[in-house]
């Protein structure tokens, strides 16, 4: 059980990674469109963690032999099926503020 929890925390650990997942559920993006999506996230972060997930097989990457060359960067059926697990993030961090703050 905790080896399992520690590779989860592995996948998902840090500031951005989950947004940038949250960012891929709405399809596929370039670069910049994820860059958009993410306040403040530097391009140097933004690339680390896109490599990072990319070698968790959370995302692929699709580089498209066009004049500039395109990158495009998608979710895999093994980072689609995160989707329950940030949609139980989210409801946990409403109950969570709610309890916090006494306001919905």
């Amino acid at each position: 059980m905790v080896s399992s929890y520690l590779w989860v925390t592995m996948v998902i650990q840090g500031k951005w990674r989950i947004p940038i997942i949250i960012s891929l559920t709405y399809g596929n993006k370039r670069f910049g469109e994820i860059q958009r999506d993410i306040a403040d996230i530097s391009p140097k972060m933004l690339s680390q963690e896109l490599k990072e997930l990319e070698t968790n097989k959370i995302i692929t990457r699709t580089l498209y032999d066009s004049m500039p060359v395109t990158v495009e960067y998608a979710l895999t059926p093994l980072g689609l099926s995160l989707n329950n697990l940030l949609i139980e993030l989210l409801e946990w961090g409403i109950h969570f503020r709610k309890e916090m703050t006494g306001k919905s």
